[in-house]
């Protein structure tokens, strides 16, 4: 797993001692030092310094005395010196990052998340002022908590709870299980307490130690203006190619693998960047790591030849620069299940290589859990900072991903950027444009019909609909709250198998999610105590339907976080270039009329590949068949797995679960098939089992060096 780490202080003489990050980078010194942890590759570390009468200097790679003299320790950096950090895939020039820089210390710092590509941006503008910017789907956030009278902060909150010795949080477990999409339940909170979480799009600004959360990107406030269908499509096809680009022309052989793989296991959004990807040249990777860079403001002329007037120097013929070398065309791996060939065959797919991989079913890891082991045993899989759905389909993920490039792009997250949420509904009723619910509602019953059950439930879908969005746009915030708390503390279910019925129960402020069901009455109830204290707290000026929308992306993008640090273990990078920051703004330029038809997603990235003049659709283009076969089968054959993590679970001991309620749910797996909502939840409980006693298991002080050894402490239950 790789983060980035640093410390901000009050006072010159105050700071962390001889504690340490353990296999760190350190980026730069001074009071306030910053350090790189993990496998960095030199490419994915550009750091700028602007120095008072001096032009900017961009260098890539950790930074050594050579390249920036201030980076010893005992060195002495002259006062007004201004440095920026930007870590990760970025698709930004030196000279833009130069004027970025130069702009930030104006105190402007949202230009500093428009580049292409997904990175985190670190400025220090002074020796105890520190700025770090999240991104806005939630892919890279950034933590923080107290430490020796300042701040310690990093991109990911395992590490600092590793440094203050924090104990795991059960209450914020218990608002993640019983309400995952909803910030009024979770707040800033950790699964560690008393790390606190910076949100999406917002910056976390420390000067002299202390710690303040601002929003640097402006919330839609009212009801949304109405914008125009084609500006919105060139715009996102235009943030989407950028961001496809910015990761090709940067990718780096692997050790046993392809430079870069792409994943068509996922319907359109992985097809469009599989296509996007393989329209773009591949360049020879260099043999050294990129030099630094110091531009200068005004670049010098290059010299002239002299042969013509006016005529300027070849590059080839100046004693120094060499020739550059011609493009090696390199097919681009294509990864999918083995669906219409025998596995580990390649399918014809110009300009794509498909190879078809055997894939393991979901739970994998827990099909032979049960043995001698016994109840504590802890099932092979990875650490990551947080738990995730994620985990309990590791070895069926990684298995697909190991036949995939050392960078490997992937769609996630196209559905959650480009759909249009269901309640969405509520923001055309508050903006005074019901009837452009009709298109949308008559779908619906459409996907009803299809199938669906009886012929009064396709009646009945369009009327519940439409009375379910009129009731949200009406709602007020807080009565919303106090009536999910209510619902939370008896147990109400909402939803149901049919779309229409999951569609009505999304119409809402808060919503549930599926694992609620099998929670404690004392983890509920310390839930519902959140929901009812946030209710006290000013209404939101976002509309519901935005707002909904917002909340379902950041839970997808957290899923994919821990997604990204199992792979990171292995040494491969994922990318997910529909979770840019560019991307998602483009995005959000869609009018909801549009983002709500039936097909909207696969139209829309249909126009962007004809945008981009990729008009040769692979077979098969179009919606795909959920995964809900594979999840079903992968319960079935892990039943006695799941029995045994269940005998003596860490999370019935921190009082979290109602253990029978969970066992006959589980007893009911080999006879019945469970609903998607079974399956959704049931996901959740088990990847928490698994992280529990995995963090359980993990011995304290793995991140630093020089710190003392805590008391192992219990789980507490949740207040």
């Amino acid at each position: 797993m790789r983060w980035l780490t640093g410390w901000c202080g009050s006072s010159p003489g105050a700071g962390p001692g001889e504690v340490r990050p353990i296999a760190a980078t350190v980026l730069w010194h001074g009071v306030s030092p910053l350090w790189a942890v993990g496998d960095w590759r030199p490419d994915e570390i550009r750091l700028v310094t602007l120095r008072p009468g001096a032009p900017a200097v961009v260098t890539t790679g950790p930074p050594s005395a050579d390249t920036d003299p201030a980076s010893a320790p005992a060195a002495a950096e002259p006062p007004g010196t201004v440095r920026l950090a930007v870590l990760g895939r970025c698709g930004a020039s030196d000279a833009e990052l130069a004027a970025g820089l130069a702009t930030a210390r104006g105190g402007a710092v949202r230009h500093l998340t428009t580049w292409p590509g997904s990175y985190t941006a670190v400025l220090r503008t002074g020796p105890r002022s520190t700025v770090l910017l999240t991104d806005l789907a939630g892919v890279l956030p950034v933590f923080h908590t107290p430490y020796e009278g300042g701040t310690a902060y990093a991109t990911a909150a395992l590490p600092l709870a590793d440094l203050v010795g924090a104990p795991l949080d059960t209450g914020h477990l218990a608002a993640r299980l019983a309400c995952p999409e909803s910030p009024e339940a979770l707040g800033e909170s950790t699964p560690y307490l008393g790390v606190r979480r910076v949100p999406p799009g917002h910056l976390l600004g420390i000067r002299n130690g202390r710690a303040h959360v601002t929003g640097y990107e402006p919330e839609q406030s009212g009801a949304p203006t109405p914008r125009e269908e084609a500006p919105a499509v060139r715009e996102l096809t235009r943030a989407l190619l950028e961001s496809v680009r910015c990761r090709v022309r940067a990718s780096r052989p692997g050790a046993g693998r392809p430079r870069l793989g792409a994943d068509l296991s996922y319907g359109t959004g992985s097809a469009t960047v599989a296509l996007l990807a393989a329209a773009v040249p591949i360049a020879p990777a260099p043999a050294a790591p990129v030099p630094p860079v110091a531009p200068a403001e005004s670049p010098q002329p290059a010299p002239r030849s002299g042969a013509v007037k006016g005529s300027w120097a070849r590059p080839a013929d100046r004693a120094d620069s060499a020739p550059s070398a011609p493009a090696t065309p390199e097919r681009l791996t294509a990864v999918t299940l083995p669906e219409e060939g025998p596995p580990g065959t390649e399918l014809e797919l110009p300009p794509l290589r498909q190879l078809l991989v055997p894939s393991p079913l979901p739970y994998a890891e827990l099909a032979g859990l049960a043995g001698p082991e016994g109840p504590g045993a802890v099932p092979p899989g990875p650490l990551t900072d947080e738990p995730g759905t994620a985990l309990v389909a590791a070895a069926r993920l990684g298995h697909r991903f190991e036949a995939g490039g050392a960078d490997h792009l992937t769609g996630y997250g196209a559905r959650q950027v480009l759909d249009g949420h269901p309640a969405r509904l509520a923001d055309l009723v508050r903006a005074g444009r019901a009837r452009r619910l009709a298109g949308p509602v008559t779908a619906l019953a459409g996907a009803e019909r299809a199938a669906a059950t009886s012929a009064f439930g396709t009646v009945r879908t369009p009327l519940t609909v439409w009375r379910a969005a009129h009731r949200l746009a009406r709602a007020r915030y807080a009565e919303a709250l106090d009536d999910a708390a209510v619902r939370l503390t008896v147990r109400h279910r909402t939803g149901g198998g049919s779309p229409g019925d999951r569609s009505v129960a999304e119409l809402a402020w808060c919503v549930p999610g599926p694992a609620a069901r099998w929670l404690s009455d004392d983890a509920l109830s310390a839930v519902a105590l959140r929901l009812r204290l946030a209710a006290r707290a000013p209404a939101p000026a976002e509309p519901p339907g935005a707002r909904r929308a917002r909340q379902a992306l950041h839970r997808h993008a957290a899923e994919y976080r821990t997604l990204l640090h199992a792979a990171e273990q292995q040494g491969q990078r994922l990318h997910a270039p529909f979770l840019d920051n560019q991307v998602v703004r483009a995005a959000r330029l869609l009018p909801d009329e549009t983002r709500l038809q039936p097909g909207a997603r696969h139209a829309l990235l249909r126009a962007v590949l004809a945008g981009a003049t990729r008009t040769d659709l692979p077979p098969g283009w179009g919606p795909r068949p959920g995964r809900d076969a594979a999840d079903r089968a992968g319960l079935h054959r892990a039943a006695d797995g799941l029995a045994e993590l269940f005998r003596a679970p860490l999370l019935a001991e921190a009082g979290l679960i109602d253990l029978p309620a969970v066992r006959t749910a589980l007893a009911t797996l080999r006879s019945t098939d469970p609903s998607p909502d079974t399956v959704a939840g049931l996901a959740e409980l088990v990847s928490t089992e698994l992280w529990l006693r995995r963090i359980h298991a993990r011995r304290h002080g793995t991140s630093w060096t020089g710190l003392p050894t805590p008391p192992r402490q219990a789980l507490a239950r949740p207040a």
